[in-house]
């Protein structure tokens, strides 16, 4: 079976000679398995004593990417998940028909190799090769160096090849994991169940945003795909579980941004009998929990800047927040005609906002969200931007709510859950209508949750948590893009290389 290339692709071609050739010699370049004894990490700490210029009886089996080759293929570096281990690929140990073929493979290509462990004059630890198999012909070239592929948006469109180039890449993805395992162990040791809810939904409620449209061919209906948990999950607290979380796919029809990405990770839960004061506690409680086991303590440095988790973190009030920065009193302003005043002033445009609560809403993220570095809680604000919370014990037109903010973004959400049918639907009736008008970010009337909520729902507390950002900070990362395995790009016309087998 020979393989032919298409016109063009000098270096693609030369790799097709070679596969070609591989096959005429009986080697299957894309075998099923190969057994492995240890990890190049495991080795380098068996062996950390071993000296220089010293040979073992040890035998290992090793596989991995050969992304370097010194002196005609006589030292070989291969990487697996662990790091970088050494071939030495000697005449001695080697038939001269085995080192010729060695020659018929490439950087990027796997290999599995057998040998004796040793140490070399010059202090690498490597492995006298005995035998090895090819386990896998890559048939495009890799960048010509360690730093040959820095351009932002390749590396994000090919993020296979960045996670081989740059293994920065991998492990702030490995902590991405660690986080997230982290979170689940915390919350499942503390009796939360995590529950999976609908990705398509009916109706798209729970958040402030703009939703993806699909459609169900089968049942010949619109869906939309979620813009978050909540409205599913309070279900089940109405349905009798007590703490239920979710950690899934979230999709916003939304900008892209350094901090957005249309589909994102977000934790969400409810717990039956709490209300946001316990929750902050929670909530501080969590995370720094997850800092400490990623990071190894309670302060993490973030683009130059040093984040500190410890507890208690700061709560300071949307009133007292915009007051101090501004000057301008929310209590004040009781008629639109005087936010409008107050905005226009301050220089700020106003869009959909109908509303003096509204108004001091869009000032703190104006004028007051940028200077929230360390870790603080922004509690109590307006009803009409909190259409799913319940309404303050203490202060009028204010309710139970928070959001927690670090290095000037927002992390995380949350309230006392509304848990009155009849003010949810009068709440969520004016979001109706001002969707109705325009507002595409506006909640819908959910009438299937309104009806869920008038079985009963007892006092509940809940918090949403976007993974991506907090991950963010946890890995030093400037953009959302950098903590998500495959980012969402525009696509580019590209050119296909079709071959053909014969």
């Amino acid at each position: 079976m020979t393989v032919t290339a298409p016109e063009g692709g000098r270096l693609r071609a030369e790799r097709l000679r070679k596969l070609n050739a591989l096959r005429e010699q009986g080697v299957n370049p894309y075998p099923y398995s190969f057994k492995r004894t240890h990890y190049a990490q495991e080795l380098h700490t068996k062996y950390e004593s071993l000296p220089a210029n010293t040979e073992t009886e040890d035998v290992v089996s090793i596989c991995g990417r050969v992304l370097n080759e010194r002196n005609t293929w006589l030292f070989v570096d291969v990487f697996d998940e662990s790091g970088k281990i050494q071939l030495f690929c000697h005449k001695e140990s080697l038939p001269a028909a085995e080192l010729e073929k060695l020659r018929l493979m490439d950087k990027g290509d796997f290999i599995g190799a057998t040998g004796t462990i040793r140490r070399t004059k010059a202090g690498e630890l490597s492995i006298r090769v005995t035998s090895y198999e090819v386990l896998g012909k890559s048939l495009l070239p890799l960048p010509l160096s360690w730093d040959g592929f820095t351009d932002v948006e390749a590396r994000y469109r090919q993020r296979h090849v960045d996670m081989i180039i740059n293994p920065s890449v991998r492990e702030t993805l490995k902590k991405r994991s660690l986080a997230i395992r982290t979170m689940r162990e915390f919350l499942d040791d503390r009796g939360y169940y995590e529950i999976e809810t609908p990705v398509l939904q009916v109706e798209a409620g729970g958040a402030d945003a703009r939703p993806f449209i699909t459609h169900h061919n089968a049942l010949d209906i619109g869906l939309y795909m979620r813009i978050a948990t909540e409205l599913h999950l309070k279900r089940l607290i109405i349905g009798g579980f007590e703490k239920v979380y979710e950690i899934g796919r979230i999709f916003r029809n939304e900008g892209i941004s350094t901090k957005h990405n249309p589909e994102f990770t977000m934790m969400e839960l409810y717990c039956a009998y709490g209300d946001y004061l316990e929750l902050m506690d929670f909530a501080e409680e969590m995370i720094l929990h997850i800092v400490e086991k990623v990071c190894g303590g309670p302060k993490v440095n973030y683009q130059g800047t040093e984040i500190d988790f410890t507890r208690p973190w700061r709560r300071v009030t949307m009133r007292d927040a915009v007051l101090e920065a501004t000057g301008v009193d929310a209590d004040t302003l009781a008629t639109m005609d005087d936010a409008r005043a107050v905005a226009k002033k301050l220089g700020i445009e106003l869009k959909h906002e109908e509303t003096p609560g509204e108004v001091i809403n869009t000032l703190f993220e104006e004028k007051v969200e940028a200077t929230f570095i360390q870790p603080t809680f922004l509690i109590d604000y307006p009803v009409e931007i909190s259409p799913l919370t319940k309404r303050h014990r203490t202060k009028k037109g204010l309710v139970e709510r928070f959001e927690l903010f670090m290095f000037g973004r927002e992390h995380a959400n949350g309230y006392s859950e509304l848990s009155d049918p009849l003010d949810q639907r009068a709440r969520l009736e004016d979001q109706a209508r001002r969707k109705e008008q325009g507002n595409e970010e506006a909640q819908p009337l959910d009438l299937d949750f309104i009806e869920a909520m008038e079985y009963g729902m007892p006092p509940t507390m809940g918090i949403g948590i976007g993974i991506d950002r907090l991950v963010m900070l946890l890995t030093d990362s400037a953009s959302i893009r950098d903590v998500i395995a495959f980012p969402t790009m525009k696509p580019i016309p590209r050119q296909d290389r079709p071959a053909t087998e014969e």
